[in-house]
Parts: C-alpha cells; sequence; structure tokens
C-alpha cells in the first residue's frame, strides 16, 4: 500500500472527525490537520515591504529638496530678467522630468523584480546566486550627502543635549524664602509626598510647614520644643511618612508623629558600664539618625558612646543592635554619622580618626568595608550619602573635602574635590535625582562673604555649577525626587527652596500662587477688650428683681428658711452630741480641769504654798538636807534705833 500524497484525500479524513473519539479524548478539535507555515517565505515578503517603505520615504525626501530648491530659485531670481528666470526654471523642470523618468523606470524594474518574486519560495541553493541579484536591484542607492550631513547634525545636537541635561536640570529659577528663626537651621525634613517640611534649629525649635496649606505669608502652622533645651540636629521623615525621628544634642532620639506629638522616646543607657553593647541605650549625645528605606518602624542613631544602633518603633525599652566602629588597633571610635544604603542592607558610619566603616545590617562583629584614611584624623566626617543606584558613596570631611567612593571597590577614592570650607559638625551632600549630580554646601565666617550651593557632576566630578545663597553658612540641602525641588537651611535661620514652574512639580508652587490672607475686621475689634471669665453670660448672676419676691422664695425653700439650732446643754440629744459627753476626755475636762482662778500677784501665789512646802517638805529639801548649809542672815536694824545709835555732831546738823 503506498501513503496518499498530500493532495490525496483518504475516506475516513473526507468523514470528518469522529465524534466518538472526540468525546472520549475530551475536545472537539480532535482530527483536525495542524497549520503548517513556510518561514522563509513570511521573512522574504518582511524585508521586501521593509525595501518599499524606505523607498517610498526617500522618494517623498528628494520631493520636499526639490520643492525647496525651486522656492529658494525663485526667491533669488524675483530680481533677475524674465528671460533668465524662465531659463532656470526650463533648467529645473528638466531636471525634475528626467528624475521622474529615473524613478519611474526605478520602479518599473522593482516592480519587475517583485513580479518575479511572487509565489511559493524557492529552494535554497537555487535561491543564492538571484537573492543577491534582488538585494543589489531593490536596496538602491544610499541617501543623498545632505541628509548625512543633517542627520550628523542632529546627532552632534543631541550630545550637546546630552551633555548639558544635569545642569539644566537644575530647578533654581525661582525661590521662596520660609523665616525659621534667628539661629541657624541645622535640620531639614520632608515627607516621602512633598507635602510637608519640617526644620530644626540651635533655638530648640521644630516647625512644621505644609505647602498645601500656606500662603503668601509662608508661616509655619505648627512650633514645638519636642528635646527642650537641647540643639536640632536631624531631622527626618519615615519610608511611609508618618513618623518623623527627631535626634538632638541629649542622650535619648524621639520620634514623633506628623502633627507632633510623642510617639517614643528611645531609653538612656547605664553611663557606668564598660561594655557598651551590655547597655540598652545611648549614654551620651547624639550626633544623627536616619530611617530604614524598607522596614517600617527601624530607625538607627550614632552617638558619643562610640555605638551606632539601631531601634524599633515597638520596643522603645532596649535597642535592637549596637555597632561598635573600631580604630585598626581595636581601640573605640566615636561615628559622627550615619546612614542606611538605599536597599537598607548596609550600615555606612564615618568616624573622628577619619575612617569610614560600613557594616553588614545583620552582622554586628566586624565590619564588611574599612578605610581608615578616608579624611584627615581628628576633623568630623558631617556626612555620607549614598547613591539611588547604590554602588556609589559620598562622603562630606570636615577637612573641606567632598569624596566619592565605589563600594564594589572601596580601597581608594574615585574622585576628591578641595576648597569647600565648612564650620558645622552637620554640613550635608545628597545625589540629584537622576544620581548625574552631587550637591553640597559651603560655610562662611559671618561677614566674610555668602554661602554657596555647590553642584558637581558625578561622571567627572568637575564644579559645573553653584548658587549663592545668602550672606551666611550653608547647613543643610535636600533635592526631593518628586517635587524636583531643593531645600536649603542656613546659618542665619532661614530655609529656602528653589524650584522651576516648568521642571518642578506642587511643593513650592502650591503656596506662591495663593495670596496672603488678610485680617477679619471681627478680629481686629475683639483685640482690644480683655474679657473675664466672669463677665461672660454664663458665669454671670441673675439679677435681682424685687426685694419682696426673693423673700417669698426663700421662705419657701427649706434650706434657707430653716432656724438655727441652739447650743446643747447636758449629755445631747436628737442625734447631737453635747458640750460634756460620756466619753473620757469630756469626764477629764468635766472634774479634773485647771484651776482658772485669776492670781494678780505672781509673789504671793508663790508664797501660798510656802507653808505647806516648809511643813511637808517632798521635792526640793529631801534632796538637800544633807549637803544644805545652815541659813544664816544678816540682822537688820530698824529705823528708830539706827536714829538713836546716830552720833551727836549729825544730829546737831538736822
Amino acid at each position: 500500500m503506498e501513503r496518499p500524497g498530500p493532495s490525496e484525500v483518504t475516506g475516513s479524513d473526507a468523514a470528518g472527525p469522529d465524534p466518538q473519539l472526540a468525546a472520549t479524548m475530551g475536545f472537539t478539535g480532535f482530527g483536525k490537520k495542524a497549520r503548517t507555515f513556510d518561514l522563509e517565505a513570511m521573512f522574504e515578503q518582511t524585508r521586501r515591504t521593509a525595501v518599499e517603505r524606505s523607498r517610498k520615504t526617500l522618494e517623498a525626501r528628494e520631493k520636499e529638496e526639490e520643492m525647496n530648491r525651486e522656492k529658494e530659485l525663485r526667491r533669488q531670481n524675483e530680481d533677475i530678467e524674465p528671460t533668465s528666470s524662465g531659463s532656470h526654471v526650463v533648467r529645473d523642470c528638466s531636471k525634475s522630468s528626467s528624475r521622474d523618468t529615473s524613478s519611474s523606470e526605478s520602479e518599473e524594474s522593482s516592480g519587475s523584480s517583485d513580479d518575479e518574486l511572487i509565489g511559493p519560495p524557492l529552494p535554497l541553493k537555487m535561491m543564492k546566486e538571484p537573492s543577491n541579484r534582488i538585494e543589489e536591484d531593490i536596496l538602491g542607492p544610499l541617501p543623498p550627502p545632505l541628509y548625512e550631513e543633517v542627520e550628523e547634525d542632529d546627532d552632534d545636537d543631541g550630545d550637546s543635549e546630552e551633555e548639558e541635561n544635569p545642569v539644566q536640570k537644575i530647578p533654581d529659577s525661582h525661590e521662596i524664602t520660609l523665616k525659621h528663626g534667628t539661629k541657624t537651621v541645622s535640620a531639614l525634613g520632608l515627607d516621602p509626598s512633598g507635602a510637608r517640611l519640617v526644620t530644626g534649629g540651635y533655638d530648640y525649635d521644630v516647625k512644621f510647614w505644609d505647602f498645601a496649606g500656606m500662603d503668601a505669608s509662608f508661616k509655619a502652622f505648627r512650633s514645638l520644643q519636642p528635646c527642650e533645651c537641647h540643639q536640632i540636629k536631624s531631622l527626618q521623615y519615615s519610608n511611609t511618612g508618618d513618623m518623623i525621628l527627631v535626634v538632638s544634642g541629649s542622650s535619648q532620639a524621639k520620634v514623633i508623629d506628623r502633627d507632633g506629638f510623642e510617639v517614643m522616646e528611645c531609653i538612656k543607657g547605664d553611663q557606668y558600664i564598660v561594655d557598651m553593647a551590655n547597655t540598652k541605650g545611648h549614654t551620651a549625645m547624639l550626633h544623627t539618625g536616619s530611617w530604614h528605606p524598607k522596614i517600617k518602624g527601624e530607625f538607627m542613631t550614632c552617638s558619643n558612646d562610640a555605638t551606632v544602633r539601631t531601634w524599633e518603633v515597638e520596643n522603645p525599652r532596649k535597642q535592637r543592635s549596637v555597632f561598635k566602629p573600631r580604630t585598626m588597633q581595636g581601640k573605640k571610635v566615636i561615628p559622627t554619622t550615619c546612614t542606611y544604603s538605599r536597599d537598607g542592607n548596609l550600615i555606612a558610619a564615618a568616624c573622628q580618626n577619619g575612617s569610614i566603616q560600613i557594616w553588614d545590617r545583620n552582622l554586628t562583629v566586624h565590619p564588611k568595608f574599612h578605610y581608615k584614611q578616608a579624611h584627615d584624623p581628628g576633623t568630623d566626617t558631617s556626612c555620607v550619602a549614598f547613591s539611588y543606584d547604590g554602588n556609589v558613596l559620598a562622603s562630606r570631611g570636615g577637612d573641606d573635602t567632598l569624596k566619592l567612593w565605589d563600594i564594589r571597590q572601596f580601597n581608594k577614592p574615585l574622585f576628591s574635590a578641595s576648597g569647600l570650607p565648612t564650620l558645622f559638625p552637620m554640613t550635608d551632600c545628597c545625589f540629584s535625582p537622576d544620581d548625574k549630580l552631587i550637591v553640597t554646601g559651603t560655610s562662611v565666617q559671618r561677614g566674610c562673604g555668602s554661602g554657596k550651593l555647590v553642584f558637581f557632576e558625578r561622571r567627572t566630578f568637575q564644579r559645573v555649577y553653584e548658587i549663592d545663597i545668602t550672606d551666611a553658612s550653608v547647613v543643610r540641602c535636600l533635592w526631593h525626587p518628586k517635587l524636583n525641588q531643593i531645600m536649603v537651611g542656613t546659618g542665619n535661620g532661614l530655609a529656602k527652596v528653589y524650584y522651576d514652574p516648568n521642571k518642578s512639580q506642587r511643593g513650592a508652587k502650591l503656596c506662591v500662587v495663593k495670596t496672603q490672607r488678610k485680617a477679619k475686621q471681627a478680629e481686629t475689634l475683639t483685640q482690644d477688650y480683655i474679657i473675664t471669665p466672669h463677665a461672660l453670660p454664663m458665669f454671670r448672676e441673675p439679677r435681682q428683681r424685687s426685694t419682696r419676691k426673693q423673700l417669698e422664695k426663700d421662705r419657701l425653700d427649706p434650706l434657707k428658711s430653716h432656724k438655727p439650732e441652739p447650743p446643747v446643754a447636758g449629755p445631747g440629744r436628737g442625734g447631737r452630741v453635747g458640750t460634756h459627753g460620756g466619753t473620757l476626755s469630756s469626764y477629764i475636762v468635766k472634774n479634773i480641769a485647771l484651776d482658772k482662778t485669776d492670781d494678780s500677784n505672781p509673789r504671793e501665789a508663790i508664797l501660798r504654798h510656802a507653808k505647806a512646802a516648809e511643813d511637808n517638805p517632798y521635792w526640793v529639801s529631801p534632796a538637800y538636807s544633807k549637803t544644805q548649809p545652815k541659813t544664816m542672815f544678816a540682822q537688820v536694824e530698824s529705823d528708830d534705833e539706827e536714829a538713836k545709835n546716830e552720833p551727836e555732831w549729825k544730829k546737831r546738823k538736822i
């Protein structure tokens, strides 16, 4: 038996699929032939259509160029004689007609080649030579040189735009100034959505600014002192925006909510324990703090007790883990700043000996990276910040430098920039939202110039741009990725917001358009009056309209019309206790009371008992009976006897 060919049909195929078999297999399409595809034919057809489209676009561009040339020639020949202009036109028309004929011939040749290719694909052996010939015929000539020059110019412009993009994206065309106070603004924090800004300073105050609720007066809607008499060193919103970490000069960090109410306060450790890992909290002044970028409720603080501690909001009575920076000799060293990496797996800290140490978040014993001479020893590195891609670390040193480090090769800095003076231990740096720029501020002495905001390009670390902020130091800077606005805290108590109406979103743009509210007339009138509580109607007593009616009311009142009870004489009656009752105290008062006889002469009152004391001595005389000498009194003569014994000469004188 021979197999049926592809064109032949068997009896079973003609009858169609077996319904019993379809019911057994569970699907209805059983028995149909699968559809086959010829990939080579599909690719060839796709190639031909692409070539046709490219040819059409080239023809359209040639026609546009011819039209433009004709227009230019007409403009140039307006002042020339009509004969010459006519000859030029004839020449142009002849050129265009020749081009049209050539294009029509090429179309016919291409059409003939296309007609030859219609039908099923040829075998591979037979397609080798014709395919090469077809490609040579259909692809045609290259684009004109004028088009190439235009493309090259466009590419050059695109490259130049890309090179200028980082600087052009800086939103510095407009600014607003928020008056925090008169002292240094040492902390800035902006929530993830960009709706609220918090500022803290050396005046112990934390102020809340709501961009959507402010008007052109730019006033804070709330001000408080969460840490009493301690300077605010760091403020940061959590990744969810519902809590704010407040780090001050005390040893206890605080977490407050969006409205300023306290959520938790870290416990203070025992300062008399030598090993800081055995205490439950910090024992010395804090420097800074940071929220975990991924885990809600976890944050980190560093302190003068030479530790970096991680905390959880749910457990304020003890830290989660303790990292102890050490020198190469194993001695303690104080961390001055710390931060999380963008993914939260690494913890970086800069220390007073100039080193930068990076730990794995889950391994607290030994640092993963340790560079011992990142900055000059003895200077306070004020900030370390990770880039958005997580591969680069920027450090702002107290030695007036800004350095860039690659985490993957942490053996030397990638770039270093000097000549950036700093006078504050919290001068920070940050990356732009597109990771192409690095921003930091400079400090100046009072009256010696103006503080600047300096921009460095990350790829080359060139100083590409700078902004003069004010006649004081620039302490804090923050570039929000969603708003595309730059917040700056200065040394004279100002917080400035830089934005661009076209490049920035929301934020300062919301409050600038609102006019300043005018004080209401009713409010100005009531300010002149001092209202005492008893002058209000709710506290005022009702006026008495008539005395007679009031007396009649009092007569009906059982309490006011009750007759006072007379004093009780005797033992008492009716539930009232008498003055001399049956108690022991009343008996003593009644029977053994002291004699209240009034003795006008105290000497006579004492001598009244002299005879009884002499007859029956009881207290003093028996004690001195044996040792008391006998009394001998001098005899006193009377006046008559003295007169008798006077001499005669005295009597004569008298």
